[in-house]
């Protein structure tokens, strides 16, 4: 998905592009969740936060600088998602990586997703507490461009969707390239503002087993 953000004072408004299943409440189903979330900004501070949830459990957030204006131009966010791992992409460029760690009995997401996206006050987690100015509304965010490559589940067989002649399953996406593994780490180092397992690692298997 190609985004451009509102061009304005914008603090507290989030635009969001996000992949959710729908949670079959009547059968005690939980909901599963890979979010892409570019927090408002007030002056030249652009700051994205990624999340996933498996089974209603969230608590996975990372945020990152962006290293451009995502108000000027539009970016492209995207989403590699299989049964090995998801990516997250800025530009192509490698920025968050969730493994599939249900060898150690961490949950992955392996409901069906939806595809949606929407603009929304996010204050007061989003705003450090403060106020939106909704003087500057209308607060407008676009969205072109998108395309997805993806398996369509036959009678919620998940299985069908872990084919090898699925490209995105074959090996080679099964883990990082040399060229994305350095640009990973370079966004890290340069970009990673906030990790959930800084802090709250203990509550997460994946952070103790990394």
């Amino acid at each position: 998905m190609r985004i451009k953000t509102p061009n304005k004072d914008s603090l507290g408004v989030v635009t969001a592009f996000y992949l959710t299943s729908k949670a079959l409440e009547h059968l005690g189903g939980n909901h599963d969740e890979i979010d892409f979330e570019l927090l408002g900004n007030k002056g030249r501070a652009y700051t994205l936060q990624t999340n996933v949830f498996v089974s209603d459990e969230g608590g996975r957030e990372q945020r990152h600088s962006l290293w451009f204006d995502p108000t000027v131009d539009f970016h492209t966010y995207g989403i590699l998602w299989n049964q090995h791992q998801i990516v997250f992409y800025v530009d192509e460029t490698p920025i968050r990586i969730f493994k599939n760690r249900s060898n150690i009995g961490v949950r992955f997401p392996s409901h069906e997703m939806q595809v949606k996206v929407s603009i929304w006050n996010g204050e007061p987690w989003a705003s450090n507490g403060k106020k939106i100015d909704w003087k500057q509304a209308p607060f407008l965010a676009q969205f072109q461009g998108f395309n997805i490559h993806g398996c369509q589940w036959q009678n919620h067989n998940k299985y069908n969707c872990y084919s090898p002649h699925l490209w995105w399953n074959s090996k080679k996406y099964w883990e990082l390239n040399p060229q994305e593994q350095r640009e990973y780490e370079n966004v890290r180092r340069k970009h990673l503002l906030y990790d959930y397992c800084s802090d709250r690692g203990q509550l997460h298997k994946e952070c103790q087993n990394r």
